[in-house]
């Protein structure tokens, strides 16, 4: 394949587009030729209007502060250190003169347990999400509160921030000595981000469920969804929405909210406590470190997913625990509740509003069934056959009362291992509808594993790939997923549903990266990775049609690199350190008698010679890397004595390390000391090449063995091989799939060209019939752009192309997704 030199520049993307050649300019590049052919007339896969979606999760305050448009933070007192160690009943509150949360029988119901004791001449004040109370100039805020005084009281609500009043105060007259809800609307008269909600009050009251709610919600819905991010959800046009998690389903105690249970505070997310009128919906502790007040619960969720005309699929408890704390729970009355709850929530979501769940519904304003068809049974359960055990239940109880609904089961949290391939058998064999499969791993192994379905069983269980990403928001992250989504198109036979995640990211709350859709308190803003997803889901076409490409020449070096000596959350000690070469001649040699001279500290902890041993000592430390020897180094032995001395993992020994964040390392004892695997980092990615369940002993001294051969890997532990592998699979570059739409009658040609120069490439439509004009779409950027709240550096650029023929020529801008959509005639 040739390779010719040419120039271009950022600002010639466009006429790069429109003409389908490079012309010249400031910027030298190459160009690698490809062919792309395509048989018309052959039958692909057809591709569900359902394939791709999205996943709500209630993380990085992704609900609370985000989606959910409630503007004050602790609006019923309810906040607790079960939520966060850092809180009180009075986070995100300042008191002028005397108030107190009450837990006693004045609540304002057993399910809303604190309420507010307000002194006479006192206020609150919120401070609302990220800076504060956002509010624009000539928008309407409805303010409610539930409020009660044994002697009447005036309250007066007003919103202002550093600069002065942000609305005029309203006076809100509390009449009765039992609680009662009052309501109020103010105007603002300037815009901020930074406001503060006060509440005065004139006499002794008692105050719960203080509410401020802009009035233009998504579909001006009360109780609603804030606009602008349900909009950006809208616009994808997604197929399905997967809610209400992850880690969120799958963790915590599995009893109710109730006096019974001790009115457990730490529970697992149960739809029964997010339905009903908002002042009764149960509050609970969040496991990514904060609170859930429930405001967004099962109903919102449907009620989105109808609005944007995308398919419900909610998830529920399995009743065994996972995201790192792994415990199958033993109770079978518990399960038969469980159970039965989701059995309920079908009668919930499509029973007439006669029954008794479709009833809840019905006076919650939606009386038309939502029309679910599908539910999803636990989420990333590490203990496969203890999971199983039970998603066998809950299956035969739905498909007995309703075999119309699909039970999709999971395959735990990795896209491989011990847990995968059992969790996948124990599927297989009880012939399972469906699958949810969950990776996140690096840029290069999206490009090394576009082929991962083509090999699957065509007559097995079809596969939900319910949560992916490639571990970044740059554009480079963008373009990796976007070479992975050809494969799954190309395999819609077997992949029928998708959906990276997470969805959203506040700002000032995050727990997890990447994100699709980040956002503060007053905006938000796309993810390079969101313009690739919005691009395919806009896109997706009818049915594949079979399409071959030729690939990029690859030359693959053996593994290169020098060692390393890692720990994660553990203490660990390191001893006579050797490494020889394929002929047997010495490398590096270290028993740390003179020191530690020949290591480099490039991660955390703390690292120092005791006792003849190299010692890390810090057991909360993660990532704590020593590296020693030649980056260039291949075709060698490393032998180690390794010892855990505490914490709650084993260790690590890296090799083909040739900066931070490009190495090799076998992780032995991770996950909680429960899995041995080796991991792959590429440009800080990591990805796992192969895994098994295990543990080490603390205070055991191991003899670990790595052999690197070319690109071969084998692992000795104590003498005996544990493993191997071999790292030789090409992450191609460019890679593309074609599909049509009926409706339209137009190819979608869709290119991904993932490298630094650019794709001039001959395509032959076979003997298709085709206009000579095509609607181009294009995202092109360089490979680490990243959109912010102030600048859009990857955005869609729309041109033609006025040179379709049955054979043409195209050339695909260096870095770019490209989507060509060619009428046949």
């Amino acid at each position: 394949m040739s390779r010719t030199r040419w120039r271009l520049s950022l600002s010639a993307t466009a006429l790069l587009v429109a003409a389908g050649t490079i012309p010249p300019s400031a910027h030298a590049e190459d160009v690698t030729d490809y062919a792309i052919t395509v048989d018309p007339s052959a039958r692909g896969a057809t591709i569900d209007d359902t394939m791709y979606g999205v996943f709500f999760e209630d993380i990085n305050r992704a609900a609370d502060g985000g989606l959910y448009a409630e503007l004050v933070q602790n609006r019923s007192f309810e906040y607790s250190t079960a939520d966060n160690a850092s809180y009180t009943p009075l986070t995100s509150w300042a008191v002028d003169g005397t108030a107190r949360v009450v837990d006693d029988g004045g609540r304002l119901n057993e399910r809303n347990r604190n309420y507010l004791d307000l002194g006479a001449g006192s206020s609150v004040t919120n401070a609302g999400y990220n800076t504060g109370v956002p509010v624009e100039t000539g928008k309407k805020y409805d303010f409610s509160v539930w409020a009660r005084a044994a002697a009447g009281t005036t309250l007066t609500v007003s919103l202002q921030d550093s600069g002065g009043t942000l609305a005029t105060a309203r006076k809100v007259d509390v009449t009765k000595s039992g609680w009662t809800r009052y309501r109020a609307t103010l105007t603002a008269t300037r815009t901020s981000s930074d406001g503060r909600l006060t509440v005065a009050s004139s006499a002794a009251a008692a105050l719960d469920m203080v509410s401020l709610f802009p009035r233009d919600t998504y579909r001006g819905e009360p109780n609603g969804l804030r606009k602008d991010l349900a909009e950006r959800i809208a616009a994808l046009h997604p197929g399905f929405v997967r809610f209400p998690g992850g880690c969120l389903v799958n963790t915590g105690s599995m009893e109710d909210y109730s006096e019974a249970s001790g009115h457990q505070r730490k529970r697992s997310y149960q739809w029964k406590d997010t339905v009903g009128p908002v002042e009764t919906r149960a509050t609970n502790s969040n496991f990514w470190g904060y609170n859930q007040s429930y405001g967004l619960g099962y109903y919102e969720y449907f009620r989105l997913a109808e609005d944007i005309g995308a398919m419900p699929l909610p998830v529920v408890p399995a009743l065994v625990t996972g995201c790192g704390q792994n415990k199958a729970v033993a109770d079978d009355a518990l399960l038969k509740r469980h159970v039965q709850d989701t059995l309920d929530l079908i009668e919930f979501a499509n029973g007439p509003a006669s029954s008794t769940w479709g009833k809840v519904r019905a006076r919650m304003g939606h009386p038309k069934p939502f029309h679910l068809t599908h539910i999803e049974v636990g989420n990333e359960e590490n203990l496969p056959n203890e999971f199983f055990a039970r998603f066998k239940e809950f299956r035969a109880a739905v498909q007995a009362k309703h075999p119309e609904i699909q039970v999709i089961s999971n395959s735990g949290p990795d896209d491989s291992g011990t847990t995968f391939d059992t969790a996948w058998q124990l599927n297989r064999d009880a012939k399972v509808d469906m699958v949810d499969e969950h990776y996140y791993n690096s840029p290069q192994w999206f490009l090394q594993n576009n082929d991962r379905y083509d090999s699957y069983d065509r007559n097995g269980p079809k596969v939900f790939l319910g949560e992916y990403a490639s571990q970044g928001n740059t554009f480079k992250n963008g373009l990796t997923e976007a070479a992975f989504m050809t494969g799954l198109e190309r395999n819609a036979d077997v992949v029928k549903l998708a959906s990276y995640a997470p969805l959203f990211a506040n700002e000032d709350y995050v727990q997890w990266r990447p994100d699709l859709i980040w956002f503060n308190n007053h905006a938000s803003w796309n993810s390079a990775n969101y313009e690739v997803q919005k691009l395919f889901m806009n896109n997706v076409g009818d049915r594949v049609v079979p399409s071959t490409a030729t690939g990029t020449p690859s030359l693959l070096a053996p593994i290169t690199g020098a060692v390393g000596l890692s720990t994660w959350a553990t203490t660990a000690a390191y001893d006579d350190v050797r490494v020889t070469d394929a002929d047997g001649r010495e490398l590096l040699t270290d028993d740390f008698s003179s020191g530690a001279s020949k290591w480099t500290h490039t991660g955390g902890g703390s690292w120092s010679v005791q006792d003849g041993q190299y010692v890390q000592t810090d057991v909360n430390a993660e990532n704590t890397m020593v590296s020693a020897g030649d980056p260039s180094w291949h075709d060698y032995d490393l032998k180690v004595k390794a010892t855990k001395k505490a914490g709650k993992e084993g260790f690590l020994v890296a090799f083909g390390v040739k900066d931070t964040g490009n190495y090799y390392w076998w992780n032995i004892g991770g996950w909680n000391n429960t899995q041995t695997a080796v991991e792959q980092a590429v440009d800080g990615g990591k990805s796992t090449l192969i895994s098994k369940a295990g543990s080490v002993e603390t205070g055991r001294a191991y003899d670990v063995d790595v052999k690197v051969r070319g690109r071969q890997v084998t692992l000795y532990l104590d003498g005996q091989e544990w493993g191997s592998f071999r790292d030789d699979k090409p992450a191609e570059p460019f890679r593309q799939v074609v599909t049509e739409d009926r409706r339209t009658g137009e190819l979608i040609v869709k290119v991904v060209n993932a490298q630094d120069s650019a794709a001039r490439t001959a395509v032959d439509l076979g003997r298709a019939k085709v206009a000579s004009k095509a609607r181009v779409t294009t995202l092109a950027a360089a490979p680490d752009a990243v959109n912010s709240e102030t600048s859009t550096a990857v955005a869609p650029v729309r041109s033609t192309f006025d040179g379709v023929a049955g054979k043409f020529t195209y050339t695909f801008p260096a870095n770019s997704v490209t989507f060509l959509r060619i009428r046949q005639r």
